[in-house]
């Protein structure tokens, strides 16, 4: 038996038959009404569907099959379990087809009564765990992500479920993977979504420039300092502050932004004045933190103030079929804003993309559709559409050199290697230094330094 209280309409002409089906039903845990006529049901069920229906087909005013019929056209959501005379088994056969769950022969006997009840309340209890967990288990989209694959609908669930807490969350995941969107989704789906959201990329803000981008500053507190300015956590107080690539914080600041943590007070560079703040942070880095806590770059005592929910965004390689669906959303929205008429992807498109390994994730993908809509008309994304280096097949085979063998490829050393991939890659992103870092999966900071490094062997 089902422990929740369902209600019950029973549709019942007869007076002396409905205060005996009253009377068997007096100890089940249920809220029973009962009208005589199918008017009377219709204007009850407007104004409150019950779960269940008890619904009698020979009524003084009209047959019961149009009380069923038009449930069936409403698709309400009332289980209906028809009460019928032995003669009109076939008149109950047909209202099952038109949604009815069971029936019953009337006169009704107490015991079969309860037993049709007991199976109608155990089905409409499974049926709603199955709709739970279908919804839990097959979102095809979520608060700004795409995909359906197990991976997600994991991290989907872990987010619900961290939303409301105040507790920190630290999110992990290769560059490209959506850890904004997450940090995102987390503070919509929390108490503090009517206040605001405020990210902060720690690899892209100069050292000597963090502390006051964090914290603030007043006027006069350095050279450039022409006026007071409110840092990220101040213009965050209320909501969430997202810290992208914590792991590229310096030392001495992170031990400030644990003072922070531990009191919840800040003080602006240059003021003696303490500042009291309400902000939930969320945090993010595209390395193992574990890994630079024992390089000594990141401080244990932090890491362990930060790690507190741990949210893993998994690779785009790792997803499936989430690839399609997210290329084709791509495509569509793409499309509608260069004002083209693709719709779709063509199936050797789709197996391409499905065999590439997708180093930049879904940042990658974003930009080679973005590419091959702009540059491209038609109605399907082809594959000499794409752009490198989707336009050639991942064979892994080496290039022949014109007689059927493969050429010998000359040995370079590392460092070489090394700065033709960063070359090539911000050659390919049109020196967005952000993308490129993003596809080689390293800080923007890494690129930064090994730029000025090479400049100044030239210098």
């Amino acid at each position: 038996m089902v422990d929740e209280r369902l209600t019950v309409l029973m549709v019942e002409d007869t007076p002396s038959l409905a205060a005996m089906y009253q009377l068997f039903l007096q100890d089940e845990p249920l809220t029973l009404t009962t009208v005589s006529n199918g008017q009377q049901a219709l204007e009850h069920i407007r104004r409150q569907p019950p779960d269940i229906l008890l619904l009698d087909l020979i009524l003084p005013d009209m047959p019961g099959m149009d009380i069923l019929q038009w449930l069936h056209q409403e698709q309400l959501n009332v289980t209906t379990i028809v009460m019928t005379a032995h003669g009109s088994v076939d008149v109950a056969v047909d209202a099952m087809r038109l949604g009815a769950h069971d029936f019953i022969s009337k006169p009704v006997e107490s015991e079969r009564l309860k037993v049709t009840l007991h199976n109608t309340m155990k089905f409409r209890h499974l049926n709603q765990l199955v709709n739970k967990y279908r919804h839990e288990m097959e979102r095809e989209r979520f608060q700004g992500f795409i995909g359906e694959s197990l991976p997600m609908q994991k991290v989907y669930r872990l987010i619900e479920n961290a939303a409301p807490s105040t507790a920190t969350v630290f999110i992990t995941g290769e560059s490209g993977t959506g850890k904004e969107v997450c940090a995102e989704a987390i503070h919509q789906l929390s108490g503090r979504a009517e206040g605001p959201f405020i990210a902060l990329n720690c690899a892209a803000i100069p050292r000597d420039l963090m502390e006051s981008e964090l914290f603030g500053h007043i006027k006069g507190a350095f050279t450039g300092a022409l006026q007071e300015r409110d840092g990220a956590v101040i213009r965050a107080n209320g909501g969430t502050l997202f810290m992208d690539e914590i792991c590229e914080m310096d030392l001495e600041l992170q031990s400030k932004l644990l003072r922070f943590l531990q009191t919840g007070l800040i003080q602006p560079v240059g003021s003696s004045n303490h500042i009291k703040v309400d902000v939930r942070i969320v945090c993010a880095t595209n390395r193992d933190p574990l890994v630079e806590v024992e390089q000594g770059r990141f401080r244990e005592d932090l890491y362990y103030r930060l790690h507190v929910i741990p949210v893993h965004l998994p690779p785009l390689r790792e997803r499936g079929g989430d690839v399609i669906n997210i290329a084709t959303a791509l495509v569509r929205q793409a499309s509608r804003e260069e004002g083209k008429d693709f719709v779709g992807l063509s199936e050797s498109t789709k197996d391409r993309l499905q065999a590439y390994h997708w180093p930049g994730n879904v940042r990658q993908l974003q930009n080679v559709i973005r590419n091959a809509v702009v540059l491209h008309q038609g109605e399907w994304i082809d594959v000499d559409m794409l752009p490198a280096p989707l336009d050639r097949a991942m064979s892994g085979m080496p290039v022949s050199d014109g007689d059927g063998s493969p050429a010998p490829q000359p040995i370079l050393p590392l460092a070489v290697i090394e700065r033709q991939a960063i070359e090539r890659t911000i050659a390919y992103c049109d020196g967005n230094i952000s993308r490129a870092a993003a596809m080689l999966e390293v800080s923007p900071s890494t690129i930064y330094r090994k730029l000025q490094s090479w400049g100044e062997e030239h210098g």
